[in-house]
């Protein structure tokens, strides 16, 4: 019997799944226990749903590899490719409602998540649709008498890690490469964000996935995140989320059968404003830079480095900007910037404001709590800080930026670098040589010039340094997901 259940929030009742997605069903955890998902804007409770545990881990493994060895491996790609194809069309028949789950969820506002959020993740499996029947080996001669081939193979069952910032946009980026390869899925969601993610399993089943070809557990890192990392079936894993969550990662996929790992940690962007810029179009650039998804990005660019020629006018004209972001219920159409995601993140990013605060910078806007109720940070902005400050240093995940002043090109390519991370960062110019040379100095796995968080499926994503291994997207994800085998064969 499926495990499911209903809740009503703003006059309008809503059905999901509450139990873990195994083998095509909603089943109870082992265990039996649940936990409790919160709505960010009141932080009152939404629904409880099962909680999924290192017996529930082996469960999900049990049907990804009956699916892999019986079914999958002998599925073409055109196959594979059709049904991602039908998958994606039933995301964008329920956008609405996969939106209103992510702001339900997440605390994003359902104005984003309905033009953004689900159009990417929808695109996202598209494009590797298009992938799935054109992953090719190579035939190469080697002579008279013997010949050879290069095939590429599938993992099979892969373990997959996602944050909350993202819920479908990261599920998406794990599933579509994943699925195109031709592996079998065990995903553990966010105990955070579990709902939409339910939801589109439903529609996996709608569109004709085989049981145990995808299986999505709700729980905690410690223990069913954990459990994925180490398990000696899983040949690889993927996840997404914090530098140290990361390495620990690296630890267990180590410690257990040296399964191959990509990581997508996080960031502390830099985003420099050259004397030359328009100013008002890097503004917007660099409020969406920071403040988009509430600066709940592995890419935010929180420090801004601005010319001293501009500093002044800059912040002055970013301010009155900010002004202008409409904070509010996640759920109301107008709702520009919505609440943090919990109360954990709440006190986390409230007590980075405090610390700078304390260092001696100063609150330019934001810098408080917004309301009484719910998780609500306003845009902050911090000005007289200095390179050496907490604020500065160390990944606040939340809609705080610090404004540096810089003189030269080169002084500023060294303080931007002179980071552990290296995700992301961007440059606004009018001078072409410029963005090109600051571009290829900076230590970073993106670089974006005269804009910020432009993503596209056709171009790689993933960090330098301490911000990850490997790539999301673009065909470069497809070697993620891929091993290569050497066929050699006598013609004598």
């Amino acid at each position: 019997m499926a495990e499911t259940g209903t809740f009503t929030l703003n006059n309008k009742e809503y059905s999901v799944p509450t139990g873990l997605f195994i083998n095509n069903e909603f089943v109870p955890s082992v265990s039996g226990k649940k936990f409790t998902t919160v709505y960010p804007a009141t932080g009152k409770p939404i629904i409880d749903l099962y909680e999924a545990d290192k017996d529930d881990v082996e469960k999900a493994v049990d049907a990804a590899e009956h699916a892999f060895k019986t079914v999958w491996k002998k599925t073409s790609g055109s196959e594979r490719g059709r049904l991602m194809y039908k998958l994606a069309d039933l995301m964008e028949r329920d956008l609405q409602l996969l939106a209103e789950l992510e702001a339900l969820d997440n605390g994003k506002a359902v104005s984003v998540a309905s033009s953004t959020d689900l159009p990417a993740a929808i695109g996202h499996i598209r494009y590797f649709a298009g992938w799935a029947d054109k992953i090719q080996g190579k035939s190469i001669n080697l002579g008279e008498n013997f010949a050879g081939q290069i095939q590429i193979d599938p993992f099979g069952v892969v373990g997959q890690i996602i944050p909350w910032n993202f819920p479908l946009l990261m599920l998406a980026w794990k599933w579509g490469p994943a699925l195109a390869c031709g592996n079998t899925i065990v995903m553990k969601t966010s105990e955070k964000t579990p709902l939409s993610a339910l939801k589109v399993c439903e529609l996996a089943v709608e569109a004709g996935f085989p049981a145990g070809v995808i299986n999505v557990l709700s729980g905690f890192g410690p223990t069913a995140g954990q459990a994925i990392a180490e398990h000696p079936r899983i040949k690889k894993v993927a996840f997404t989320g914090s530098t140290g969550v990361g390495r620990k990662i690296m630890v267990a996929a180590a410690q257990s059968n040296l399964k191959k790992v990509s990581l997508e940690l996080g960031g502390k962007s830099p985003n420099i404003i050259f004397p030359d810029a328009d100013i008002d179009a890097a503004i917007r650039w660099a409020s969406i830079g920071i403040f988009f998804n509430h600066g709940q990005c592995c890419c935010a660019g929180s420090r801004l480095f601005i010319h001293e020629d501009i500093y002044d006018e800059f912040i002055e004209k970013f301010k009155a900007h900010a002004a202008t972001i409409k904070i509010g219920d996640p759920l109301q159409p107008e709702t520009g910037h919505g609440p943090l995601v919990d109360n954990l993140q709440f006190e986390r990013v409230l007590s980075y404001i405090q610390k700078g605060k304390d260092e001696g910078a100063t609150v330019v806007f934001g810098g408080e709590r917004h309301g009484t109720e719910g998780y609500f940070v306003p845009p902050t902005l911090f000005s007289n800080v200095t390179d050496d400050m907490t604020i500065v240093k160390e990944e606040i995940f939340g809609p705080v930026v610090c404004a540096l002043k810089f003189k030269t090109e080169e002084e500023v390519i060294e303080r931007a670098n002179n980071t552990e991370y290296g995700l992301a960062a961007a440059v606004h110019t009018n001078d072409l040589k410029l963005a090109n040379r600051v571009s290829r100095a900076l230590e970073a796995g993106t670089v974006w010039v005269n804009c910020y968080n432009m993503f596209f499926n056709q171009m790689p994503f993933g960090g330098y340094k301490t911000s990850g291994i490997g790539r999301e997207n673009s065909e470069y994800a497809l070697l993620e997901y891929s091993q290569v085998k050497s066929v050699t064969i006598s013609l004598q």
